[in-house]
């Protein structure tokens, strides 16, 4: 009787606590579209249209490999794919409802098939494929989901089977069988994981769902517009210069691949806990009273995405110390101070026929505590300029590639770091009055010759300074055209009442919303929405980069131009067309981009192919693409001498990899024509 009664205690307990969660996200929903109403700049009609692409949204991110779901599942749901907007309007929860127990129970499922696909050795002397249609669809019944999963699992372990044969010389082909026996293994370990990752989520799959659900909706409005809980907040915050919260530790990983500890920050709760220490493995993770998760054999970026699970309060690792003793450990994220020196500004000295600073900027991040910015990137970079300029450098590189954006205050301070007082960019917000950004400080910090290198990764802020610039003809923009963003966010808590003229980022909320509350634009009255900033010495993306751009999203706001400022002087123009010959010479004599434009001019868009899980077949792709992977050549002179040297503080990895890049030779040459 007791324990009956138990039972139906935890049974009932759980239905509640699951129907709160799904009344909470069903709440949110609403308030989503209440807030982008009030906010957004501009604001898209809840309509069936809009229904259409939540529902999309939603299983392309529940299940965007089709391994989860069948035909029909999805013919279950699918009586709500034209009625979300009802559903969202009266704060309806049986959608959600729904979908969490089907994925559930199909998460289980799947689960469940894992060890007796993998438990027999791969085939690969049939001549089967694993066709687009079958691919990129919904399997038809369990049979076909099992088959699918059977040839996704298959090309994996082929794939990299043959990337090893062919990377690692001491592989040879007696091996092969062995090698799938290992592989296979992990395959299926590693796919158990992601499940459970889920399955045994701190908040459970409910919440899962309701997050999903709610990013669904709120990416519709742009691409940019997305539903924040508080731990993604903050670790949304984190990457802007916000310290995080943290167990304290890095991973790194063995001999063997596996997950080890690697450093423990000081103070932080691992160094606290008195239980961990560098090199000891990680065996399995556990949050609050969930299941354990194996991550025995996982890669270090899988054991982080589970340590990153949101809502945790209670985390407990079994790890194994070298004496091969196990002890588990219990930790929770506190406020670590991290100094997180990827992100950070660097600069150094080329030393060559000239003289050049180089700095390099991966984000733009703001000093959270202080509104002087004292400890923003904007300053730091004054700082390195300083430096530098004790060196008597003729010339500065400034690299914003790969830089994602940030902080907006901060770009307004580093583009006046060089130009006088003056408007560097324009803000259109749901009003009618434009507002415009000005570098309010007179003078500069660095009035040389200056090169700006950017790619389709620069967004955001950094497409900001580089627009500014450009129009100023104060630096020569080098690369490939930016990633095309040019809207402002705001991350609002779920509140419709928020002032955005008095709020306070410190306010705290169980969830949020970034919304998007402007547009960006140049001085011109220009903008790099869904455009991006054109170079003025264009050079060729590498043949693996991503071709991605803000105009390829689904939900991506138009470009409009607006009046240009009246109240800004340029510079007189830069010597572009003397750069541009210099560039060209360079592009010529350079047997990467050589290379690279041919790539490019070989490459076209086409559908999906089919994927052969003939071994042979497998084996010869990977053959043709290993033999694309030359590394780019070192930076040298007509003679074969090096065009520069590095000084301190750079390491012997970051010296080895800044000579071997071959957009750095190019910006360095092209300091020459830009001093005459």
């Amino acid at each position: 009787m007791r324990t009956g009664l138990l039972i139906t205690v935890s049974i009932t307990l759980t239905s509640t606590l699951t129907a709160q969660t799904i009344d909470q996200k069903a709440s949110d929903a609403w308030l989503i579209t209440r807030m982008a109403a009030r906010y957004h700049v501009s604001p898209r009609l809840l309509d069936e249209d809009m229904s259409a692409a939540i529902f999309s949204q939603l299983f392309d991110a529940l299940d965007g490999q089709r391994l989860i779901f069948t035909a029909a599942d999805i013919r279950q749901m699918i009586g709500y794919r034209l009625n979300l907007n009802e559903e969202i309007l009266n704060r309806r929860t049986g959608f959600l409802t729904l979908v969490a127990g089907i994925y559930r129970q199909r998460l289980m499922q799947t689960d469940s098939l894992i060890d007796g696909i993998t438990s027999k050795p791969f085939d690969y002397t049939l001549h089967e494929t694993l066709t687009v249609a079958e691919d990129t669809s919904w399997a038809v019944s369990s049979q076909a989901l099992r088959s699918k999963i059977s040839k996704f699992l298959k090309y994996s372990v082929g794939n990299t089977m043959a990337y090893d044969l062919l990377h690692d010389k001491s592989q040879h082909p007696a091996s092969k069988d062995s090698l799938e026996i290992a592989l296979r293994k992990k395959a299926g370990a590693r796919m158990h994981r992601s499940i459970r990752r889920i399955l045994q989520s701190p908040r459970g799959i409910d919440n899962i769902v309701g997050n999903i659900y709610c990013q669904s909706l709120a990416s519709c409005y742009d691409p940019h517009t997305a539903y924040f809980t508080s731990d993604v907040k903050a670790e949304f915050e984190s990457m802007l210069g916000n310290k995080p919260l943290s167990f304290g530790l890095t991973l790194t990983e063995d001999e063997n691949g596996n997950p080890m500890i690697g450093k423990l920050i000081a103070g932080g709760p691992a160094f606290q806990s008195g239980g961990l220490h560098e090199g000891d493995k990680i065996l399995t993770l556990r949050w609050d009273d969930q299941g354990s998760i194996d991550v025995s054999g996982a890669s270090v970026e899988e054991t982080d995405r589970i340590l990153d699970a949101e809502g945790g309060t209670r985390l407990t690792m079994t790890v194994k110390r070298p004496d091969g003793t196990t002890r588990d450990v219990s930790l929770q994220k506190q406020l670590v101070n991290v100094d997180n020196d990827d992100n950070r500004v660097r600069g150094y000295v080329l030393n060559g026929t000239r003289t050049v600073g180089y700095i390099s900027l991966p984000a733009f991040y703001s000093d959270w505590e202080d509104s002087r910015g004292i400890n923003g990137c904007a300053n730091d970079v004054a700082k390195q300029i300083l430096r530098l300029k004790r060196s008597n450098i003729s010339g500065l590189i400034l690299d914003l590639r790969y830089n994602g954006g940030g902080s907006m205050q901060e770009a307004v301070e580093l583009a006046g770091i060089f130009i006088d007082a003056g408007p560097v960019a324009q803000i259109k917000t749901r009003e009618a009055k434009v507002i415009t950004l000005k570098d309010v400080n007179r003078g500069t910090v660095y009035d040389g010759p200056l090169i700006l290198l950017v790619n389709g990764s620069s967004a955001s802020a950094s497409e900001m300074v580089a627009g500014t610039l450009q129009d100023y003809h104060r630096a020569l923009i080098v690369g490939s055209p930016t990633y095309g963003k040019a809207t402002a966010q705001v991350v609002l808590p779920m509140d419709t009442t928020v002032d955005l003229s008095t709020y306070s980022s410190q306010t705290q909320a169980s969830s949020y919303v970034k919304i998007t509350i402007s547009k960006l634009y140049r001085i011109t009255g220009q903008t790099a929405q869904r455009n991006g900033v054109q170079p003025d010495i264009v050079l060729p993306d590498p043949p693996d980069a991503q071709s991605e751009r803000e105009a390829d999203e689904r939900f991506a706001l138009p470009s409009t131009p607006i009046e240009p400022n009246k109240y800004y002087t340029a510079l007189p123009p830069l010597h572009i067309e003397a750069a541009q010959t210099v560039a060209r010479k360079a592009l010529d004599s350079s047997a990467f981009f050589t290379g690279a434009r041919e790539e490019h001019q070989q490459t076209t868009r086409h559908p999906g192919k089919d994927i052969s899980l003939y071994f042979d077949d497998i084996m010869a792709a990977n053959r043709k693409a290993m033999s694309k992977e030359a590394p780019p050549p070192a930076a040298v002179d007509g003679k074969g001498a090096p065009l520069f040297t590095i000084g301190s503080p750079a390491s012997d990895a970051r010296k080895k990899e800044m000579q071997a890049d071959p957009y750095l030779a190019i910006a360095y040459q092209l300091i020459t024509p830009l001093s005459n």
